[in-house]
């Protein structure tokens, strides 16, 4: 398997041998692109265009201990073949130019420097309402256009599935797991511990991770949170569904709205997003609330975490309201 580089001649002589350089094109520059986890990325510069270019590896890039399907690219790409056949969805997602199979690298238009909506989780900002019902726009014309009762086509994304559940249902409940959560923020371990030790809880949470792993019949981004968000002049647009599969919504925007409650945002403006989805929508409440606090409980006290500024008191607040939710 070839693994990329940012060397500028060894990626002249890759994208060469692809033929997805013009004869006369020569790059200038390679950097990254934002602080995304997952995979190899670069924002390619050339002397006539820039475009992005993505490998995933058998690991994940920012964790290179923790193993990671190394096919995942793969299964991104064919969600942007997928739901780009609804024009909608495919004027908000980045176009695909190359795909090399064997070594799970995949080129792509660049929708040019910006932001991505993580600056939410800084204190005291707040989601413009426009940009928020985009966003909400953007993953209910997804699950409606794209499901079992329009298309024969299916993407399980079973090894992704199965990493993601362990992070989500089953890691940060272990007694062991190797972060001190006081060197995130003083006093947070001892809340983990106390939702660790736990059992009703856990057998609750394991419960719904049975639901997540269970094929459904809406296409799902997968990761539907402000890191997949990016801000444009041009407006909302939507990149790394390499989480995506066919599974219940429920999940989906209980991801959604747990991003909004941890990054502090305004609750009238997320109860009217969960209104705006529901418009077009069906939608458990109960079951959707549910994966609201697994996703926050994951969030505050297992591996990936978030740039969060709420303090610890607000951490609490959330952990308790969410395992409310969950046993309840």
């Amino acid at each position: 398997m070839i693994k990329l580089n940012n060397t500028i001649a060894a990626l002249s002589s890759y994208l060469h041998s692809k033929e997805w350089l013009y004869e006369d094109e020569t790059i200038l520059s390679a950097e990254k692109p934002g602080d995304g986890n997952m995979n190899f990325t670069l924002r390619i510069t050339t002397n006539r265009r820039s475009f992005i270019i993505k490998q995933s590896r058998e690991y994940v890039e920012k964790y290179p201990q923790v193993a990671a399907p190394s096919e995942r690219v793969l299964r991104e790409a064919e969600f942007y073949k997928l739901a780009g056949t609804v024009p909608q969805l495919k004027l908000m997602m980045p176009n695909v130019i190359g795909l090399d199979q064997e070594n799970s690298i995949m080129l792509m238009d660049d929708l040019g420097k910006g932001l991505d909506y993580s600056y939410l989780y800084e204190d005291g900002k707040v989601i413009p309402e426009a940009d928020l019902l985009t966003v909400i726009y953007f993953i209910a014309k997804l699950h409606t256009s794209i499901n079992s009762e329009t298309t024969a086509q299916r993407i399980s994304n079973k090894n992704m599935r199965e990493l993601n559940h362990e992070h989500i249902f089953k890691y940060p409940y272990l007694e062991e797991n190797g972060i001190n959560l006081d060197d995130i923020l003083p006093g947070l371990q001892q809340e983990a511990d106390l939702l660790k030790q736990d059992d009703k809880l856990k057998k609750a949470v394991l419960a719904l991770g049975k639901l997540y792993l269970a094929d459904g019949s809406v296409l799902l981004h997968g990761d539907y949170f402000p890191g997949s968000w990016l801000k444009r002049a041009s407006g909302v647009r939507i990149i790394d569904p390499e989480f995506c599969f066919f599974g219940i919504p429920e999940f989906e925007i209980g991801v959604t709205i747990a991003h909004l409650k941890m990054a502090d945002q305004p609750e009238e403006l997320i109860k009217k997003a969960l209104r705006h989805y529901k418009n077009s929508c069906s939608l458990d409440e109960e079951l959707c609330h549910k994966f609201v606090a697994v996703e926050i409980i994951r969030r505050i006290i297992g591996l990936a975490q978030l740039p969060l500024q709420i303090p610890l008191k607000k951490r609490v607040e959330l952990l308790k309201e969410a395992r409310k939710t969950i046993v309840n």
